[in-house]
């Protein structure tokens, strides 16, 4: 028989919506780990094609949003170009940088993914009504916001 584990009680309610959040990524990064090893992906190649699907960024700016060193996401790049996966291209505006897009390969793989993403995750989700799941959904998008700007 193994020992109860026992969890000391948050202090205050953003130590335990704190705690709620970082468990929740911890599961849903599962999830999307058991994913993308299931075809042969990386997590941060998994996250850069979940970027690249409506946006088109320099290398240097996926790089700052991955926290990932220069040289580090241009491996990543290359290995998702021999897969077929991204593109890059030149920067329209400034000659000297590069962008890095999603073909149509990665389109549909990542399109793939997300629909393997939410199956995973329905049984977590199906425990709120409709109703919690609109609200816990806008909530999340409005904290992220704050970070999208």
């Amino acid at each position: 028989m193994s020992p109860k584990r026992t969890l000391q009680q948050p202090s205050t309610p953003e130590e335990g919506l704190a705690d709620a959040l970082v468990t929740s990524a911890f599961i849903t990064m599962a999830v999307i780990n058991r994913i993308g090893a299931e075809h042969d992906l990386s997590l941060s190649l998994v996250r850069v094609l979940g970027i690249l699907v409506d946006r088109r960024p320099r290398m240097t700016e996926l790089a700052d949003y991955l926290g990932l060193e220069k040289h580090t996401m241009s491996g990543l790049i290359d290995r998702a170009e021999k897969k077929g996966l991204v593109a890059r291209a030149p920067n329209e505006t400034d000659g000297r940088a590069t962008d890095v897009l999603i073909t149509a390969e990665g389109l549909k793989l990542i399109k793939r993914l997300r629909a393997q993403g939410q199956k995973a995750l329905a049984p977590l989700i199906a425990q709120l009504s409709a109703a919690e799941q609109s609200s816990l959904q806008n909530l999340l998008q409005r904290m992220l916001q704050s970070r999208a700007n």
